[in-house]
């Protein structure tokens, strides 16, 4: 049985989408921009935009009753690869301040364009056990 996630604590739906599903056993969000649920604001800096993001996957991955330590695969959509270093270095902070086991596997790859213009875009696949 499929059962909607939503949570206030990350930014709502800007189309005909769910922020994610719960299929019992997983839990698949759907791509996150870096908007701050509060404010609607998006940070300049990729390195900001990319922890926003992150931190978008989380409340929603927590609003269905798991934690980071159990995302198992997450795709990363850039606007520029050549920020692939900066958005690494967070990305392995944010996984580490998280207490996750390992890393999950990791897609990336470098898109033309994304919601309000954003510079990434995150979604994450968590394995209820």
């Amino acid at each position: 049985m499929t059962k909607i996630i939503h949570t206030e604590n990350a930014p709502a739906a800007i189309g005909p989408y769910v922020q994610a599903v719960d299929l019992g056993n997983l839990v698949l969000t759907s791509g996150q921009i870096p908007v701050n649920p509060v404010t609607g604001e998006v940070p300049v800096d990729i390195v900001a935009q990319a922890r926003q993001s992150l931190e978008n996957v989380k409340a929603i991955i927590e609003q269905a009753g798991l934690t980071v330590a159990d995302i198992v695969k997450t795709t990363v959509f850039v606007k520029d690869l050549n920020d692939f270093a900066a958005v690494n270095a967070e990305y392995e902070r944010f996984f580490k301040e998280n207490n996750h086991p390992n890393f999950p596997a990791r897609s990336c790859v470098e898109v033309a364009r994304l919601p309000k213009d954003v510079g990434i875009e995150i979604e994450a696949i968590a394995v209820r056990k």
